[in-house]
């Protein structure tokens, strides 16, 4: 497996992937109506900070793209830490869960943050997600409410855990 920047060639698999964990590893934490709504916005996702200056995307690929992550190289809104980046999210494909991908992507990620000398990161973790960050030496701060799909106005919502984690 190895690590490299996303590209909009992409975009398909990043897709793929992002729906079956949704789909495949929500339903640990949320219900049937939260996955839908969660999953909805998935088809119409550009992933625009691919190319975007202050974000780092990256993809692990093992022949084809089985996980991605990113990060985001600003100070981000509505946390009740203070953090100096965030990662907006992590997602590996169920059939290679437990395998080391999402940890692989989690370093990268964490890696390039202390290269643009940042010192803390910050995530809303799902609740299927948060012992994962747990595991990886994230601190838990609290809870929010999270409409699900930032694509569409689904009216569900449901709880994500605000994390936090020194990396400097």
């Amino acid at each position: 497996m190895r690590v490299r920047d996303a590209t909009r060639e992409d975009v398909p698999a990043l897709r793929t992937v992002h729906e079956a964990a949704i789909r495949e590893l929500g339903p640990d934490g949320y219900d049937d109506d939260q996955i839908d709504a969660w999953a909805s916005g998935v088809e119409s996702a550009t992933y625009d900070v691919i190319n975007a200056a202050e974000f780092e995307f990256v993809v692990a690929e093992d022949e084809t793209v089985v996980g991605f992550g990113s990060l985001r190289r600003e100070p981000p809104n509505g946390y009740e830490a203070d953090v100096n980046g965030e990662v907006t999210g992590v997602y590996v494909h169920p059939d290679h869960a437990g395998d080391g991908v999402g940890t692989t992507l989690l370093h990268e990620l964490e890696t390039r943050a202390r290269d643009a000398d940042l010192a803390s990161l910050g995530l809303h973790a799902s609740l299927n997600a948060v012992a994962f960050y747990d595991a990886r030496g994230y601190d838990r701060v609290t809870t929010h409410s999270h409409e699900f799909s930032t694509h569409e106005d689904t009216g569900v919502s449901g709880t994500v855990v605000e994390m936090v984690k020194r990396v400097d």
